[in-house]
């Protein structure tokens, strides 16, 4: 019998192996009589008219089976960290070497991994293009401005992300209320015009998408429609859509998704309404479940669709976990409505109920998930909290991960809207930028985020990744170049010792308490 099992060579990703065999275990006879036969073979391909069809086939049919059939060695893993204790921010420590273990003791805390195993597919990670992130941008010094685009949209040096959200005129982080068109009773959006964006948040848009060379997925977001479409006459406080105007809601969208695209901003998504359940002292509308799918189903979809622009990804929901399953339900069971929805968007607002994401998934598996608006203060508390939240949603099927504000000013601004506590907690943000002295500062949460973005690509697929310790929490993921990302978070406040497993193979580590370690092979 002829022992062929191969080994590659550690080099680049999709660089063909250079394969090495080992011995051949038959008589000197036994292989005589075997390259005879082979010869023979070869002859008779040679003479053949379609020798060279068959030679081809059987060359490359040989080279896929060998891929197939190999097993990746892992040698050693590059491991990043982020911890309170050691002040570390995504500190690169270098290579640990893996080394043989057949056999896990269930009593060392290990996280596993099957990169054979595999589940969604990855849209990108990002934060959103609020009039107060823009307004921000805008006032600091060019150097600051070139600092932020870097740190955050870099795909080489930076949290590279790639999926972004932005609102459909104002909302609580503006300046001030406004809309694109005040004109009442303007059925036919004649007065309709987006130059207020024109100032800070397009030209904003457009330079990171610069940096990130075109590689950004942007989906927005309405907070409430024009006032003289509302129940209540005012963009604040709640209300609902008129009746009479859901058409003319539904072409508001067409024209917002065309005027930015004619300015250079290609829209990936749009979600039907931020918060649809949340009535606030800022811009809200309100959408029973039914009321959501009716508009998709007989306005908002259809009216897309006739503008040609049914590439256009519509998200349901854009609330917080606690109901989701009920919205998801009352939208995918009606299969007019649901032809037009590519997914579901959440936060994370009131409780965690992680396990309601998971059951939107196993009931509707074709559905999408994506987390929307993560608001966060610039804490360290934040930035567990914020890793936490996206390994167990990314296990539980999540497609994508938003934060909110870019960044925000000193002030935590600016911001039209009250309703949110005085804390200085919601003073600063995933990024901070003093416009007194344009320092800018890059908060832990920037850093923990980073953990995910850097790492974790468009079209990574996730794959199986447990953990035998309550004391961390991971998630793993394949890019499309074949590396492997594995993020784990220490829940505990003590360093812990940890392993990670893969194949026969462990490689071993400390963490410090609370730490965030992403560890790429």
């Amino acid at each position: 019998m002829i022992d062929l099992f191969v080994e590659p060579r550690r080099g680049a990703a999709l660089q063909i192996p250079n394969y090495q065999y080992r011995r051949f275990n038959r008589t000197t006879s036994q292989n005589l009589h075997f390259k005879i036969n082979i010869m023979k073979t070869l002859k008779t391909i040679i003479n053949s008219k379609f020798w060279h069809l068959l030679f081809t086939g059987t060359f490359f049919c040989f080279f896929i089976t060998q891929a197939y059939c190999q097993q990746k060695d892992y040698k050693e893993g590059e491991v990043y960290i982020t911890a309170e204790s050691t002040q570390q921010l995504l500190d690169n420590r270098g290579f640990r070497a893996f080394e043989p273990l057949e056999q896990p003791d269930e009593n060392y805390p290990t996280i596993i991994i099957d990169v054979d195993k595999t589940f969604q597919t990855i849209e990108g990670f990002g934060g959103a293009f609020t009039d107060a992130a823009a307004i921000t941008f805008g006032k600091l010094p060019k150097e600051s401005q070139e600092k932020v685009l870097k740190a955050c949209f870099d795909p080489l040096e930076g949290n590279a992300y790639t999926i972004c959200r932005t609102t459909i005129h104002s909302c609580d982080y503006s300046a001030e209320m406004y809309t694109y068109d005040d004109v009442a009773g303007d059925k036919d959006l004649k007065h309709f015009t987006i130059e207020h964006d024109q100032k800070y948040r397009i030209p904003f848009i457009k330079r990171a998408l610069e940096v990130a060379k075109g590689n950004i997925k942007i989906y927005a977001s309405p907070w409430s429609p024009p006032a003289w479409m509302k129940t209540n006459n005012d963009m604040l406080h709640g209300g609902k859509l008129k009746p009479e105007y859901s058409q003319t809601w539904a072409d508001y969208f067409v024209k917002y998704i065309k005027a930015y695209q004619s300015s250079g901003i290609p829209i990936w998504g749009i979600t039907v309404q931020n918060e649809a359940l949340a009535t606030q002292v800022w811009e809200s509308c309100i959408y029973t479940a039914k009321e959501e799918k009716d508009f998709v189903r007989d306005y908002l979809g259809p009216t897309l669709t006739k503008n040609g622009l049914s590439g256009v990804k519509i998200m349901i929901w854009d609330h917080n976990r606690g109901i989701m399953y009920q919205r998801a339900e009352a939208a995918y069971e009606d299969p007019e409505a649901s032809k037009y929805i590519w997914g579901t968007a959440f936060h994370w607002y009131v409780g965690d109920h992680f396990d309601n994401v998971r059951m939107v998934h196993d009931a509707y598996p074709d559905k999408k998930l994506l987390y929307t608006e993560a608001g966060m203060g610039g804490s360290w508390h934040s930035a567990i909290s914020i890793a936490k939240n996206m390994i167990i949603d990314l296990n539980n099927w999540c497609n994508g991960y938003t934060f909110w504000n870019l960044l925000l000013d000193q002030t935590g601004g600016p911001r039209h809207a009250g309703g949110l506590p005085s804390s200085s907690s919601f003073r600063s943000n995933i990024i901070t930028a003093d416009l007194n002295t344009g320092e800018v500062i890059f908060n832990p949460p920037h850093y923990t985020f980073g953990h995910f973005s850097r790492f974790i690509k468009p079209g990574a697929k996730r794959i199986a990744c447990t953990s035998s310790s309550d004391d961390f929490i991971a998630t793993a993921f394949v890019n499309p170049d074949g590396k492997v990302a594995v993020v784990i978070l220490n829940l505990k406040d003590t360093d812990k010792l940890l392993q990670l497993w893969v194949e026969g193979k462990a490689l071993k580590l400390q963490s410090p308490a609370k730490a965030v370690i992403t560890i790429i092979l």
